[in-house]
């Protein structure tokens, strides 16, 4: 697996107003939309192409446009929809498919209980965004659910991740060809499985319900 740990002082910028537990919802959002887009960069970076003609009012040369079949953006519900204007700013003609996977908060294992991808992934890109990487189960179980669908590839995009979490995926995606691409590696899980320091439930920031 490759990971891309970003590293630019607008990233961290952002992530550390993100932080701060008296950021209001509003800015939260905003944030995030901004950071992924910075992320999405990165994560796009191998994104397929394919050579056209174009013509200049100057003369005729040649580009490139997205390659068929198109990538396709899934965010994890509910916090990964937060973070989907900021990927499809870059990728606008990406088809978009969700994902409801939520943590058993006692066992902290992920259980499915929305899908709304199409049944054959057959040759395509596919780019999970979830805020937080925390035990990684989540992840794991989202990176399986699309390559058991024929996916080619599977770049995640997630603003912080855990050691923990990180090789939890790094061990469990072993040999496929998987990118991670974060902006900031935390220092470790708390005993409850929540990113130390953290930002909090993602969740519950962007939709204004953290008490």
């Amino acid at each position: 697996m490759r990971v891309h740990i970003a590293d630019h002082p607008l990233i961290t910028h952002k992530l550390s107003v993100l932080r701060d537990k008296n950021t209001p919802s509003p800015v939260f959002r905003q944030l995030v939309e901004e950071l992924v887009t910075l992320l999405a960069y990165e994560a796009t970076r191998d994104v397929r192409v394919e050579k056209i003609e174009v013509e200049t009012p100057v003369a005729k040369t040649f580009g490139v446009q997205l390659a068929h079949p198109r990538p396709i953006i899934v965010p994890i519900l509910r916090a990964g929809l937060g973070m989907l204007e900021g990927m499809t700013k870059l990728l606008p003609t990406a088809e978009v498919g969700f994902l409801g996977i939520k943590r058993d908060e006692e066992t902290l294992q992920p259980f499915t209980y929305a899908n709304r991808l199409p049944d054959d992934l057959t040759g395509r890109q596919v780019y999970i965004i979830d805020p937080m990487l925390a035990t990684g189960g989540t992840l794991i179980d989202s990176i399986d659910y699309v390559f058991e669908r024929g996916a080619t590839d599977v770049t995640a995009v997630c603003l912080i991740g855990s050691p923990e979490g990180l090789a939890a995926v790094e061990a469990h995606v072993a040999g496929r060809a998987v990118k991670l691409v974060l902006g900031a590696l935390d220092e470790k899980l708390n005993e409850v499985g929540y990113i130390v320091p953290g930002l909090g439930d993602a969740g519950d920031r962007l939709y204004g319900t953290a008490q």
